[in-house]
């Protein structure tokens, strides 16, 4: 039998705030806080391909607040093949578990282009599961999801914020290494996503910063944001036109 990490869950708190509200929280965050030394200049785009099985599940389980649920995608960094994850994201309330897996950029096409068989091989378990995923549901390419993250950080409880502006859902193909892309931005002007994850405990440091007046945003994913501004594409005539391509 495979010895297989145990499950550590995360909390995972959500907040719909201004680009006003976010510099106010660096003004106090600065003093304890540090930006991610991975985030080089300061922040970083992250691009993921969201996956979604035959009867939409992650999204449909998504708005009818089922307690636990999982998504998969793929997702890259400044749309470079440098760093290439096969994620798996389960969900319990507020709490999150992450497994991932490295991929290629050939991996990933033959992914696209419904080659499974490699996953089958695969030395990562993850990958292993992803393939009956496809097989047996018709797990499938959904939408894109694009962002730039600014990250902070806190040793003390593991405490990690992010500030994910210019949220938006890419279109014109599922090629997640094109930087041309064309987006479409799915918040209002002015807004962006605070997350706040940590393990065990929130510091009370921490708890004093956070935004009073900011609506909790618990209730939409960013996954679903996109998926919603871009489902007019992925109707039923989605499956007989992947079909033909194959």
């Amino acid at each position: 039998m495979e010895n297989r990490k145990k499950e550590c869950f995360r909390n995972e708190w959500k907040y719909l705030i201004s680009t006003s509200e976010k510099e106010l929280l660096k003004l106090r965050m600065k003093h304890f806080l540090k930006l991610d030394p991975h985030a080089g200049t300061g922040s970083y785009m992250i691009r993921s391909l969201y996956f979604d099985d035959y009867w939409n599940s992650a999204f449909e389980e998504k708005e009818a607040g089922v307690l636990m649920r999982k998504k998969y995608r793929i997702r890259i960094y400044d749309c470079s093949e440098r760093s290439i994850r096969l994620e798996r994201k389960k969900k319990f309330g507020s709490f999150i578990y992450k497994e991932s897996a490295p991929l290629t950029k050939e991996e990933v096409w033959k992914i696209l282009d419904g080659d499974y068989g490699f996953l089958l091989k695969s030395p990562y378990p993850l990958c292993r599961e992803f393939y009956v995923e496809c097989v047996s549901s018709l797990m499938r390419p959904r939408t894109i999801v694009d962002y730039d993250r600014e990250p902070w950080i806190l040793d003390e409880g593991t405490v990690r914020i992010t500030f994910d502006s210019d949220v938006r859902a890419a279109i014109g193909s599922f090629d997640m290494f094109d930087p041309t892309l064309p987006t479409l931005p799915v918040l209002e002007p002015g807004k962006l996503i605070m997350e706040v994850k940590f393990t065990e405990l929130l510091p009370q440091i921490v708890k004093e910063i956070l935004p009073p007046q900011a609506a909790e945003f618990t209730a939409v994913s960013k996954y679903v944001l996109c998926y919603e501004k871009t489902r007019y594409k992925n109707g039923f005539e989605y499956w007989y036109e992947t079909e033909e391509r194959k």
